[in-house]
């Protein structure tokens, strides 16, 4: 027993296979650590990428949310509405608000004489502006003939500047005394040292970023002449065989095509040489010291606020600036150092669309307490519009509903009952083969084909009403359906056999044992199909498009017959509007559509919840 004991080979033999088993099992244990890390991990990266996600719709989306208002004391002159002494409706409701308006706006800034500045006053508000007073002054005609404090709407321009979507004004003190020469009109404006040294650098900077943009559509202009030489060679040669075989039609579209291409030869080398010079006469600028820059709509605006008024600055030296005053100034006394303030818009004029007299105005009215961020109750109330500040979801919203009504009237019974027949009472044979491989079939089929197939029949075959909720409706149904029955056999399926034979041996039918037993056992997973089809159906745009969905529906539909649109639609038609102030609308809509989702699935996830049972 001790030389077995002490055998050195014998103790080897034992303790090897012990280590071994013992990395296995180590090694599966790490295995298994790491597993769980990728798996963390994965789920970590999903989670940043939908906080993102998230994030930018909100981000942009909120916005749209809130508006700015005008709160203005608007004297409703009789004379001016063109009523006369009437207070009757029909008077009152053909007058002539716009005026109104336009007056309140002109006392507001007398020294606005110009007509072309008149125009740019007036849109500061939006064109509903005069439809808001009108509304309340039908609503109170006793109104007339009194000074009222109304809240009206601004352009989206206006609402886009408040909201910082231009970017922020800066500003710095003037460090030495300041000596304006003029109230109104050209002003210039004398300083001390090289006060003005730092803009000047801020624009030649500018200048320079712009020099090298030019640069690079020359050398885009370059690259495109090289490739319409290299096809000009090639059609060429092209054209000495086509010659040859007397082909009188090629030829001649050969030649045509040849003509085209040197023409656009010429465009590009126009183009190249356009941008080279302007790049070279930017370069000068930017090399040149001591010189004064003159300032245009392409680079950042300067301005000076002094005396209780706003110059903007046209020609600028370090010592001295000539500009034209925004706001006519109170004096021209020369003012202290730290009296008076250099205001700079980083984005340049052009790239606005509000200029800086307009902005000069509105920050006046800003001063004076004369806007107010509110909700914007219209965004939930209106329907479409051409003008971002009186675009609604509402039309789009009710559309929506409307016709994921008519989807999930449609589609649930009817998946449902097919579920229960093809799982159920169908024969195992070659026709319901066929139509099971069908059915999955046609759950992968791309959505813009059941939009032709909408089109072709339900509105050119039936002749049913065109842009409705219950055209639209019928195809997501179609849509939709072969996922719920899919998802409703295997809910049915997952129910145990033991549950029919049970009902079956106590004396009930096939189809009491099914509707009585199986069917609330396997509603939980039949409503989990469910939620997934509505999800889909409420994210489609392709198929409503066909269906003449993308209609302009200002009015809200009264019934499933009636022209709608829904809100991906919407959505859709927003982000390819040029307007700036769509943008939030776009995002907004999305906020909107998302809870609307979350709506409809947490009410599902309920009653799903409802009807489960344990077994």
């Amino acid at each position: 027993m001790s030389d077995i004991v002490s055998n050195p080979t014998a103790s080897q033999s034992v303790t090897r296979p012990a280590a071994m088993a013992d990395a296995r099992l180590r090694g599966r244990y790490a295995a298994e650590r790491r597993f769980q890390a990728y798996g963390l991990s994965a789920i970590l990266f999903a989670a940043a990428f939908v906080v993102m996600l998230f994030g930018s719709i909100l981000m942009k989306g909120l916005p749209a949310f809130f508006e700015n208002h005008a709160v203005l004391n608007v004297a409703l002159d009789p004379e001016v509405l063109d009523v006369g002494s009437a207070r009757d409706k029909d008077k009152l409701a053909g007058a002539d608000y716009q005026a109104v308006v336009n007056k309140t706006l002109r006392g507001m800034f007398p020294e606005v004489t110009d007509r072309a500045q008149r125009s740019a006053l007036s849109k500061l508000l939006s064109s509903g502006a005069a439809d808001d007073l009108r509304a309340r002054v039908l609503a109170n005609p006793a109104s007339v003939g009194t000074t009222v404090r109304v809240s009206l709407p601004m352009s989206d321009l206006t609402d886009l500047y408040f909201k910082g979507a231009f970017g922020r004004a800066g500003g710095r003190p003037g460090a030495v005394i300041a000596t304006p020469s003029a109230t109104t009109g050209e002003v210039v404006i004398n300083v001390e040292g090289n006060e003005f040294r730092d803009e000047l650098t801020a624009i030649k900077k500018t200048l320079s970023l712009r020099a090298v943009e030019l640069r690079k559509v020359a050398d885009i202009a370059a690259l495109n002449i090289t490739s319409q030489a290299a096809d000009i060679r090639a059609s060429e040669a092209t054209l000495s065989t086509v010659t040859a075989t007397n082909d009188a039609g090629k030829l001649a579209r050969l030649q045509t095509e040849i003509a085209r291409q040197k023409v656009r030869v010429v465009e590009y080398e126009r183009q190249k040489t356009a941008a080279l010079e302007e790049a070279a006469s930017l370069q000068k600028r930017i090399d040149a010291t001591g010189s004064t820059e003159v300032l245009d709509a392409n680079v950042p605006s300067f301005l000076v606020a002094i005396n209780d008024g706003l110059v903007k600055i046209r020609e600028l030296s370090a010592q001295r600036l000539v500009g034209d005053a925004l706001l006519p100034l109170s004096s021209d006394k020369s003012v202290a150092a730290g009296a008076w303030q250099v205001v700079t818009y980083p984005m340049p004029e052009a790239k606005r669309g509000l200029t800086d007299q307009q902005i000069a105005w509105v920050d006046r009215l800003k001063s004076q307490g004369a806007v107010e961020s509110t909700l914007n109750t219209r965004f939930f109330t209106a329907g479409a519009s051409r003008e971002p500040e009186r675009a609604g979801i509402l039309a789009a919203l009710l559309g929506t509903l409307m016709t994921i009504g008519v989807t999930l009237a449609l589609c649930l019974p009817t998946g449902v009952a097919a579920a229960i027949y093809l799982e159920k009472f169908a024969p195992k044979n070659v026709f319901t083969e066929f139509i099971e491989v069908n059915i999955n079939n046609l759950a992968a089929v791309p959505s813009i084909v059941f939009g032709l197939l909408g089109l072709a029949m339900f509105i050119q075959l039936f002749g049913m009403p065109r842009s409705s909720a219950l055209v639209g409706g019928l195809v997501l149904a179609l849509l939709v359906l072969p996922t719920i029955i899919i998802a409703s056999r295997a809910a049915l399926s997952a129910v145990p056999h033991a549950i029919t034979e049970g009902a079956l041996g106590v004396g009930a039918s096939k189809l009491q044992a099914i509707f009585h037993h199986v069917l609330p056992l396997a509603m939980p997973g039949i409503m989990t199909g469910t939620i997934i089809g509505m999800a889909h159906a409420l994210g489609e745009t392709a198929p409503l498009l066909l269906i003449g969905m993308v209609a302009f529906i200002v009015d809200l539909p009264d019934g499933v017959t009636s022209a709608a649109t829904v809100l991906p639609v919407q959505i859709f038609q927003w982000a390819g509007l040029p307007e700036a102030g769509f943008q939030s609308r776009t995002a907004g809509g999305i906020i909107v559509l998302l809870t609307v989702l979350i709506l409809m699935n947490g009410a599902a996830i309920l009653l799903r919840k409802k009807f489960e049972r344990r077994w």
